[in-house]
């Protein structure tokens, strides 16, 4: 069994990348990608953990985009993690989640809701590799009593429309695809059914995204089928994973469950430069 879409803790995810590929083996799955965002740091522990328990582990990430201010998910794989203009670009993207977060939580102490941000900083290990967003920010805020869980703090003041919301600047998706094609990897626009940016399809296909994430935790049976179709118009393969973070929430259940076959990795491998 095939999951391409996994994050552990070198970003939003709870576990270590030994401890995610363990838990990946324990349900079953055979390849694997880690794809933490913005961040290859994952990469060698996972790397060793993989071989020690017969795992494939493709290299991977996912890279946040920008389109007219708003993210677009982007899923690299089967990158050359020692590539200095990934690695590079990688650095600045991470550069400027810090910079948004010290502004958002500028905003937050402006609303009334002051967080210590620095040291919230220094013990993700921000500094070291490890890619921060605004759960970071989430959690703080119901630790500090301001919000009831993470959803609460995203739908009344860190999401899109929040009154706290900075929105993120950056390379464009073409940019991305440009990148990481650079790198030796291949792009799949990650989760299209949650973002529901289907009118950049045809314009990032003829960039060179290879692929687009059919299958997601978040995704129906009838947007599965939609994606699938659309995939097949623009001459794209076809990725799926879990998006699995941690063992609480609903894609715990997904881990083992939301897979890609053996004939369609076969497809997207072949749309390696």
């Amino acid at each position: 069994m095939i999951d391409l879409h996994l994050h552990t803790a070198a970003s939003d995810g709870a576990l270590s990348p030994a401890e995610l590929v363990a838990r990946a083996a324990a349900a079953g799955l055979t390849t694997i990608s880690i794809t933490d965002h913005d961040t290859l740091a994952g990469i060698p522990e996972a790397r060793v953990a993989a071989a020690r328990l017969g795992l494939r582990l493709v290299p991977g990430v996912e890279i946040t985009g920008v389109e007219d201010e708003r993210d677009v998910h982007l899923l690299a794989y089967f990158v050359d993690v020692d590539a200095p203009g990934l690695a590079g670009f990688l650095e600045r993207q991470r550069t400027d989640r810090l910079r948004r977060l010290r502004e958002i939580a500028g905003r937050l102490s402006a609303l009334g809701f002051a967080i210590e941000l620095e040291p919230l900083l220094e013990q993700a290990g921000a500094t070291a590799g490890r890619s921060v967003g605004r759960p970071l920010l989430a959690d703080a805020l119901v630790a500090a009593g301001h919000a009831r869980d993470r959803n609460d703090a995203f739908d009344r003041l860190l999401g899109n429309r929040g009154p706290a919301y900075v929105p993120r600047v950056g390379a464009t998706p073409d940019e991305v695809i440009d990148i990481v094609r650079r790198a030796g990897g291949i792009v799949s626009l990650a989760h299209p059914g949650l973002t529901r940016m289907d009118e950049l399809i045809p314009r990032l296909a003829q960039a060179g995204l290879a692929a687009l994430e059919v299958g997601h935790s978040d995704h129906d049976p009838g947007t599965e089928l939609r994606y699938r179709e659309l995939a097949a118009r623009y001459g794209l393969a076809v990725s799926a994973g879990s998006d699995f973070h941690a063992d609480s929430g609903h894609r715990i259940s997904a881990l083992g469950r939301v897979t890609l076959t053996a004939g369609e990795f076969e497809r997207l491998e072949a749309r390696v430069p």
